[in-house]
């Protein structure tokens, strides 16, 4: 399986500030589609907000999106992983602790985000590619 640096070097990194609300951080997760964003406060990452801190803190915890800051309900020191990570220690963290978002870090810095579907999807398209190597090899190199 590759390195966690290989599934994330040309993407866009989202985040959020500390003092932003929840229903700011809110839009801003629609906008882009994304279920987590993590979370900084000068530079360093601070936490990691996702569409369950929503259901659990905000909705059912009653209170106002519009008058709490992300930084009240967010997940705070969440688990990271480094750009030289191997995407089954990814999965196997994700699997051991229940959650489905990882940051990637250099010490405190956020370089990017890994989700539970990044890592799935690679993992599919290489056994794919390991199944094609063995039709290919059963059949001589030859396809039909």
């Amino acid at each position: 399986m590759c390195l966690i640096k290989e599934l994330v070097k040309d993407r866009d990194v989202y985040y959020v500030h500390a003092d932003k609300s929840v229903m700011e951080v809110a839009r801003y997760m629609v906008e882009r589609n994304i279920g987590a964003v993590p979370v900084v406060r000068d530079g360093e990452l601070v936490g990691i907000f996702s569409e369950r801190d929503i259901m659990k803190r905000v909705l059912v915890g009653g209170v106002d999106p519009r008058q709490t800051m992300v930084s009240e309900v967010m997940t705070a020191n969440p688990y990271t992983v480094q750009l030289d990570t191997d995407l089954d220690d990814c999965l196997r963290l994700m699997r051991e602790h229940n959650f489905r978002h990882l940051p990637i870090c250099d010490g405190k810095k956020l370089l990017g985000l890994v989700s539970l579907r990044d890592v799935l999807h690679q993992e599919m398209v290489e056994k794919d590619g390991e199944v094609h190597m063995m039709r290919a090899y059963i059949t001589g190199g030859s396809e039909a």
